[in-house]
């Protein structure tokens, strides 16, 4: 199983999204940003830090029509001339937040080992950790 999540700023999770680990995660992030709550509103230029598996054209031109700006590094293999700005990947150093979230995962035994095989039940384990998570923040 593949697991995508979006986090705030301070590392919360606010989406996500499961499928089969032979989907690209280049599929799976627009479903991801579809399942954020329509309460959690994404301003217009909003930065999205992601990672070179992320350095796709076609996503990062669908990504600029939704008015949003992704971050990531190009792969190494890339032919085609790049289109980052060194401005723009100064902020690719908030990537920590990302990865920190994940390894708050590794505390849901259940979620990082995924014993499951029906798909319906990963997700909501994943869901019921993305609640703790929320839930551990807000406390503090």
């Amino acid at each position: 199983m593949k697991l995508e999540i979006v986090v705030e700023r301070t590392g919360v999770p606010i989406g996500k999204a499961t499928d089969a680990a032979n989907v690209a995660e280049v599929h799976l992030l627009p479903v991801a940003l579809d399942n954020v709550p329509e309460e959690i509103e994404i301003e217009p230029g909003t930065p999205l830090v992601l990672d070179r598996s992320y350095d796709s054209d076609p996503l990062r031109d669908d990504l600029e029509a939704e008015d949003l700006k992704p971050v990531c590094p190009h792969r190494k293999n890339r032919v085609k001339p790049s289109r980052n700005d060194g401005r723009v990947m100064r902020r690719y150093k908030r990537r920590y937040i990302v990865e920190r979230t994940f390894s708050w995962f590794h505390s849901f035994r259940r979620v990082m080992v995924r014993h499951e095989r029906i798909g319906a039940m990963y997700d909501g384990f994943v869901t019921l950790a993305c609640a703790f998570l929320a839930l551990s923040k807000l406390v503090l």
